[in-house]
């Protein structure tokens, strides 16, 4: 004989069918999500402890509504994880993708190897590399910059009392007085061509600000930016790291071919073509 259903299984059920309708690509798991969210109960643990009351359950069904309108999950709870940290998000900042996490890596790696690494984060969002980079390298001297006002709202929240050197601004003029001195720049720069609009989630293509996603008829007008910048700001061996779209994993690679040695591009999780890295000549 099967049991009655408790109270939170009956608010999952018809959360994860509501989202399924909506088109959403994780239903089960974004309702279990705001239901933890608003019960403060882990998510394994849901079905046997949650016991949400009115106001809690009023909470759960309105943050449902939200997420079948497509605004993103990490809007509505307001963080995301990110490696080892939490990333605070919300209207106005790039969600930051858990793609974007391996590029991390790669540049935490570069950074562990050298005494007292000088890292910069171009296109820093929320800053989640930069305050990456920072936890799992104490030693690093970490700078970023960020150009919308709004996103750069959110990297101050998450990069204060860090000793990250934020700024405001254009990454095409940024850090002259770092010019030939840093080891490591990494940037996730906007990728996205213009035309390709309708390809583009909703949560991104709606919720996302602008200048994290389009980035001329290609996709690599940033990419192009972040090549000339890193070259400036790099010494003779320095490496660059930026992310790139999935279909960018020959054209992203060719921006640095002319000048930088070791190029090559870098798959993400899902084995998919994801960031291409590059070493400034010695010589």
């Amino acid at each position: 004989m099967t049991g009655v259903r408790t109270l939170a299984e009956r608010l999952l059920a018809e959360a994860t069918d509501r989202l399924e309708t909506a088109g959403v690509s994780s239903p089960r798991h974004d309702a279990e999500t705001l239901l933890s969210h608003v019960t403060g109960v882990p998510r394994s643990s849901l079905i046997t402890r949650a016991k949400p009351n009115p106001l809690q359950q009023e909470t759960f069904l309105e943050l449902v509504d939200a997420r079948a309108r497509r605004f993103p999950l990490q809007h509505l709870t307001g963080s995301t994880g990110f490696r080892y940290v939490d990333i605070e998000v919300g209207p106005g900042v790039f969600v930051p993708r858990p793609e974007t996490e391996v590029l991390a890596g790669w540049a935490i790696d570069h950074a562990k190897a050298l005494s007292s690494p000088v890292v910069v984060e171009l296109c820093a969002g929320a800053g989640a590399i930069a305050l990456s980079v920072v936890h799992e390298v104490p030693g690093a001297s970490v700078h970023a910059v960020e150009l919308d006002e709004k996103a750069y709202e959110w990297a101050q929240r998450n990069l204060a009392g860090t000793g990250v050197d934020l700024r405001l601004g254009d990454m095409a003029d940024a850090f002259a007085d770092l010019d030939g001195s840093v080891d490591v720049v990494v940037a996730n720069p906007p990728y996205i061509p213009l035309d390709a609009w309708e390809s583009v989630a909703p949560e991104a293509r709606d919720h996302d600000p602008a200048l994290a996603l389009w980035s001329g008829d290609d996709g690599l007008d940033a990419m192009r930016v972040v090549e000339q910048v890193a070259w400036r700001l790099l010494k003779p061996g320095g490496v660059i790291g930026a992310e790139h779209a999935d279909v960018q994993g020959e054209s992203a690679p060719e921006v640095f071919r002319p000048r930088w040695d070791g190029v090559r591009d870098n798959l993400d999780l899902a084995q998919r073509p994801r960031y291409v890295t590059a070493a400034k000549p010695r010589g």
